[in-house]
């Protein structure tokens, strides 16, 4: 079992990687592989519907979004961290996301489907629940468990050193590790038991407009 760890923050290891290797350390703990992966600090632009990923599976913007996209076959579950700007993610991570998961779902690949995910925040203070809650909307549309801890998965710091004083906060990281390494070992000994992946239908798309 193997989680990929995201961090969408600008600085490498800043205060949102500090987060992340809590849960990443717990989960090792665990019996859980994990790796991280940053987005750089390079300007990503946001999806421009090109729909050019639909032949591709791939985004036709070459950079960090296909390097991950290349590797999240590979991968049971799924952390993204990200510091809070202006009350939401940081820019560079919402356009990461959302290209990443539009080539996922316009290519067909399924590569984050029933597979586990959590979001996690980091702030200096505020902003946090509407970042937290932005981040988990990608996994719902793309039918990916979520998974929760004691309380939201947040840090408040302005450093790493800061992050890892809120005692709260680094408790928060190790029950989310824990329960996301019980999910995943629920799902392999269910697999191995024989219960069967949940039927699929077609899809239906619909609007507003009659």
């Amino acid at each position: 079992m193997k989680v990929l760890l995201v961090n969408g923050s600008p600085h490498q290891n800043g205060c949102t990687y500090t987060a992340l290797e809590e849960v990443g350390a717990t989960l090792r703990d665990e019996g859980v592989e994990t790796m991280n992966f940053w987005i750089g600090n390079q300007p990503l632009i946001g999806c421009m519907a090109c729909r050019r990923c639909a032949e591709k599976k791939l985004c036709a913007f070459d950079d960090s979004v296909n390097e991950f996209l290349a590797i999240t076959p590979d991968f049971d579950g799924f952390v993204f961290g990200s510091p809070v700007h202006y009350a939401g993610a940081s820019g560079a991570m919402t356009s990461f996301m959302d290209r990443a998961f539009y080539v996922d779902m316009n290519g067909r690949r399924k590569s984050f489907y029933l597979k586990p995910a959590a979001a996690v925040v980091s702030a200096r203070r505020g902003g946090t629940t509407a970042a937290y809650d932005q981040l988990n909307k990608y996994f719902g549309i793309m039918q990916m468990p979520i998974i929760s801890s004691k309380y939201w998965n947040m840090v408040h710091g302005n450093k790493p050193e800061e992050v890892r004083q809120d005692l709260e906060g680094m408790q928060v990281m190790r029950t989310l590790a824990r329960n996301m390494a019980f999910f995943l070992k629920c799902k392999e000994a269910g697999l191995k038991a024989g219960v069967a992946w949940p039927e699929t239908e077609k899809p239906i798309a619909t609007n507003f407009i009659r």
